[in-house]
C-alpha cells in the first residue's frame, strides 16, 4: 500500500501530532508499506527527510512556532504526486492540510482519511482571545463537523474524543486508533546522569511535566499545585520540559507565587538522546491538561516506570486506570498535591506503581499493534 500523509506540522516542530506521524510511519514502513508526507518547510532539515515533501510556508504572527503551507505551491507538484499512484490520503491537521488533502484526493481519485488529533473546542479561544469564548467554541464545533463529514473516514485517538465528534453531528465512518509507543520509549535510560546535567540533587523530590507549554495544557494549575506540595515537601522541584506560547505567562506566575526555587524550565529535549532519561529522572509525572485527545506523554513516562498523577478528562480518561501505574486526581490543587505527596513519602509504593506503569504500557500501548489496526482500517476504506 502507498499512503500520502498531509500535515500542517512535523518535526522540527515538536508536538503530539509530529510524534504520532513519526511513530505510525515507522511502523507502517516496517510492515512493508510506503508512506510519503507533505509538510511545511521550516528551513531546518530533520534526520528523516527522504520520504517528506516539504512545501514553502510562511510564519503565523500569533503562533511563531508554526508555519502555514502555501496551498498553491503544493498543488504545483500535482504531476509528481500523480506519478506516485497513491492508494489513500491521510490528513493529520485541519488547516491548509485539510483542504489540500481533500483537493488532492479528488484530483487523484483516492479515498481520504483524517485523524482528529486536537480538541479545538478547548483550544481556539486561547489563540483568538478577541473572540468570546462561547463563540470560539461554536466556531470550533461547526468547522470540526463540516471537515469531518467532508472526508471518507475519521480516525480518533480515543473513544471520548470520538464521542465528542458524534455529539457535534459527525456522521462519517470512524475508528478509534491511538498512537502507540516505539520500542525506543522502553529503552533503558540514565536518570541520575540527567539530574547531574541539570544540577538536580539525586535525592531531591522531582515532579515532571513534559509537553508543549501552551495555555490549553493547564500548566498554571501545576504551578499552583506545586505551592501546596511545597508545604508538604519543602525541597520539591517541578520541572517543565517543553516550549510554547505560555512560557512568558508561566515565568511571571512562578515569580508571583514565589516558586522560583522550586521550578525549573528546561525547554525541549531531544527525543532520541534525552527524553527517556528525563522521564526516568522524575519521581512522579504530573499532568493537568483537560483537552488531550490522547496524551502520549503519559504513556511515555509510564514506559520508563515513572508513575503518573493526573486529571483524567477527555483522551487521558481512555489511558489512565487508577492503580495501573497512575493515581487520578481532581482539578483541586490541594488534593492533587496530596496524591503526589503520598508517593513521595512512600518510596516502596512509588516504585511498585512505577513497575505497574511499565507493565501496563507494554501490554496495551505498543506502536505495532496500533499500526496493524490502521492498515486494516485503510483496507476497509479502500474497498468501500
Amino acid at each position: 500500500m502507498k499512503i500520502l500523509f498531509i500535515s500542517d506540522v512535523y518535526f522540527p516542530r515538536v508536538n503530539g501530532v509530529s510524534t504520532s506521524i513519526r511513530t505510525f510511519v515507522g511502523q507502517l514502513q516496517q510492515l512493508g508499506h510506503e508512506v510519503h508526507l507533505i509538510a511545511p518547510d521550516y528551513a531546518v532539515a530533520t534526520e528523516d527527510e527522504t520520504w517528506i515533501k516539504r512545501i514553502p510556508a510562511r510564519s503565523i504572527y500569533f503562533d511563531p512556532e508554526d508555519r502555514l503551507m502555501k496551498y498553491g505551491a503544493a498543488l504545483d507538484r500535482l504531476l509528481e504526486l500523480r506519478r506516485e499512484k497513491y492508494d489513500l490520503i491521510h490528513i493529520h491537521t485541519p488547516f491548509v492540510a485539510h483542504y489540500l488533502g481533500q483537493k488532492l484526493a479528488h484530483l487523484l481519485d483516492v479515498p481520504c482519511v483524517e485523524t482528529y488529533h486536537t480538541f479545538f473546542e478547548d483550544y481556539l479561544h486561547h489563540y483568538l482571545p478577541w473572540i468570546p469564548r462561547g463563540m470560539a467554541r461554536g466556531i470550533a464545533r461547526f468547522v470540526s463537523r463540516r471537515q469531518c463529514n467532508g472526508v471518507d473516514a475519521i480516525v480518533a485517538p480515543s473513544q471520548p474524543m470520538l464521542d465528542v465528534l458524534r455529539q457535534y453531528g459527525v456522521k462519517a465512518r470512524a475508528e478509534v486508533i491511538p498512537t502507540g509507543l516505539q520500542q525506543q520509549s522502553f529503552a533503558e535510560a540514565d536518570g541520575d546522569a540527567f539530574r547531574r546535567k541539570y544540577d538536580i540533587a539525586a535525592d531531591r523530590p522531582l515532579a515532571l511535566y513534559v509537553g508543549r507549554v501552551a495555555f490549553e495544557k493547564n500548566i498554571e494549575f501545576l504551578l499552583r499545585m506545586a505551592v501546596e506540595l511545597r508545604e508538604m515537601q519543602p525541597d520539591v522541584l517541578l520541572v517543565v520540559a517543553g516550549e510554547g506560547p505560555a512560557e512568558q505567562s508561566l515565568h511571571a506566575l512562578s515569580k508571583a507565587l514565589n516558586l522560583q526555587s522550586n521550578i525549573k524550565f528546561i525547554g525541549y529535549l531531544d527525543r532520541n538522546t534525552e527524553l527517556n532519561a528525563c522521564y526516568k529522572a522524575a519521581d512522579v509525572f504530573v499532568f493537568s491538561s483537560k483537552s488531550e485527545t490522547q496524551g502520549l506523554v503519559l504513556i511515555e513516562a509510564m514506559a520508563q516506570a515513572t508513575p503518573v498523577v493526573a486529571i483524567a478528562e477527555l483522551g487521558t480518561k481512555s489511558i489512565l486506570i487508577e492503580g495501573e501505574g497512575a493515581l487520578i486526581a481532581p482539578e483541586d490543587e490541594v488534593i492533587f498535591a496530596e496524591r503526589v505527596n503520598s508517593l513521595l513519602i512512600d518510596r516502596k509504593a512509588l516504585n511498585a506503581l512505577g513497575r505497574k506503569a511499565r507493565a501496563y504500557v507494554e501490554a496495551n500501548w505498543t506502536a505495532r499493534v496500533q499500526a496493524e489496526r490502521l492498515v486494516q482500517f485503510y483496507g476497509n476504506i479502500i474497498k468501500r
